[in-house]
């Protein structure tokens, strides 16, 4: 069981990218990393988080279903467009709608910025990421205790993206999870996908043993593009990812 304490997002120091503008933008529990080609507006993105987290939490205020469930739950026609995403995309990874906030608020945001004329744009949501890039960009990876995967690094090459590219753990962070896997990464074109799969793929790894089990079911998904699985020394992939390092 993971603990419940804020854990630090260390990890956001190992990010460089000198081509690209970075900020850190939080409003209460949404905490993101966003980097750009050119400066960000801040109060442009400020006030599309605070839309985004008053949706979600209206939202929850008439329907409390839809934060606690750990299955998918049906939504209101007139709910908006975020909380019909996440519960479609729930649906898929057959897990509860709030799995995939994460993906589904970087995501959102994501196409706020590209509609804005931002070419390259990079939203980080707690280790879930809504990328599209002009260039090759090389994605890290952090397994934990799996310390033999410090210097792997994934290749996103621009034809791909927009792309989600979503990871969930059972031994790293504070986010509920039923598994024991050290990292499970999911690639798809909907970072709100990628997000419900990840989750719903780490709940089905108790071992070594698991993991083909789990793959299995991830690749199945329609919509999912790639696959990895770290459980210590053991990595087993799928599909779209490729690796680098």
């Amino acid at each position: 069981m993971k603990s419940l304490k804020f854990q630090k997002r260390f990890y956001r120091e190992w990010v460089k990218q000198k081509d690209l503008h970075l900020e850190h933008i939080s409003a209460k529990e949404t905490d993101l990393e966003i980097l750009t080609n050119k400066r960000l507006d801040k109060d442009y993105v400020a006030e599309r988080i605070r839309t985004y987290r008053y949706d979600i939490e209206n939202y929850i205020n008439r329907d409390r279903r839809f934060l606690t469930s750990l299955k998918p739950v049906p939504v209101e026609l007139t709910a908006p467009a975020i909380i019909h995403e996440m519960s479609r995309d729930a649906k898929q990874a057959n897990v509860g709608p709030m799995a995939t906030v994460a993906g589904a608020i970087a995501e959102f945001l994501g196409r706020d910025l590209l509609k804005k004329g931002y070419r390259d744009v990079i939203v980080e949501n707690g280790g879930d990421l809504f990328i599209k890039t002009t260039k090759p960009r090389l994605i890290g990876l952090y397994t934990g205790r799996s310390k033999v995967w410090n210097k792997l690094r994934l290749r996103v090459r621009p034809k791909d993206t927009p792309l989600g590219i979503c990871t969930s753990s059972g031994t790293i962070g504070h986010s509920l999870s039923f598994g024991c896997a050290d990292a499970v990464v999911i690639l798809s074109k909907s970072a709100s996908l990628a997000d419900a799969v990840a989750t719903a793929t780490c709940n089905r790894i108790n071992s070594k043993e698991d993991m083909q089990r789990a793959l299995d079911f991830a690749r199945s998904v329609p919509g999912v593009q790639g696959v990895a699985i770290f459980i210590r020394n053991q990595m087993i992939s799928w599909g779209g990812i490729e690796f680098t390092g």
